[in-house]
């Protein structure tokens, strides 16, 4: 029996690569008309975690607790891509064992792993390869946390985070609602101006603008 695994860690994500993946390799079929969707082939089990972060080890989650109950050895557990399933090297190690120890397969249909026909055997060449290429994963992870993290830290050290522009203080709010209402400098100009948003613009000249409480002598 083939046993299909699908995740997205938040409500707003779509399923939908995931299940394109696994329609062309067979396990899905996509049905238009009244029943328009994705549906498991014959003999396919779908299982599927909708907006359910991948800290929750792959073990503990809603979906592999119905899979334990369904799986038996000769079954096939497949997977689009792997950080569906696991996140880390460790909860790649703990689903390997799960699925040793019920003589359950597990395959990966895409990623730098697709080439194995079953990623849970024991030999040594399999396992010194998934330790790689999953290490190598984890560090490129660390790296762009890293990287993010100092952009942020230097955003906030020139008092912005993440590309917000700063709000305009008071000497700019009124350098800017007199040069709009003396010399009709536009919203645009003012925002490249003062290095901040439109909106902190149209903010500082509410009561100017048209349709607001106040005289609105420039349109």
């Amino acid at each position: 029996m083939q046993i299909v695994y699908s995740r997205v860690s938040t409500a707003p994500q779509s399923l939908l690569r995931q299940r394109h993946i696994l329609t062309e390799a067979g396990l899905l079929v996509r049905t238009e008309g009244i029943a328009e969707g994705f549906h498991p082939a014959d003999g396919v089990l779908l299982f599927e975690d909708p907006a359910t972060t991948s800290k929750i080890p792959a073990l503990d989650r809603p979906a592999f607790s119905k899979i334990a109950a369904k799986a038996h050895p000769g079954d096939t557990l497949t997977v689009s891509e792997l950080f569906r399933l696991c996140r880390d090297l460790i909860d790649i190690h703990n689903v390997r064992g799960w699925c040793q120890a019920r003589g359950v397969t597990l395959r990966v249909l895409s990623g730098p792993l697709s080439n194995f026909q079953n990623l849970a055997a024991g030999d040594a060449t399999t396992d010194l390869i998934i330790n790689v290429i999953t290490s190598v994963g984890q560090f490129q992870r660390d790296l762009q946390n890293e990287l993010t993290d100092e952009g942020i830290a230097a955003a906030e050290a020139e008092g912005r985070y993440r590309g917000r522009p700063p709000a305009l203080s008071a000497d700019q709010r009124e350098e800017a609602r007199t040069a709009y209402q003396e010399r009709g400098t536009s919203i645009a100009a003012l925002a490249r101006a003062h290095g901040v948003s439109r909106a902190a613009i149209r903010t500082a000249l509410a009561d100017l603008l048209p349709n607001q409480p106040g005289p609105a002598t420039h349109p």
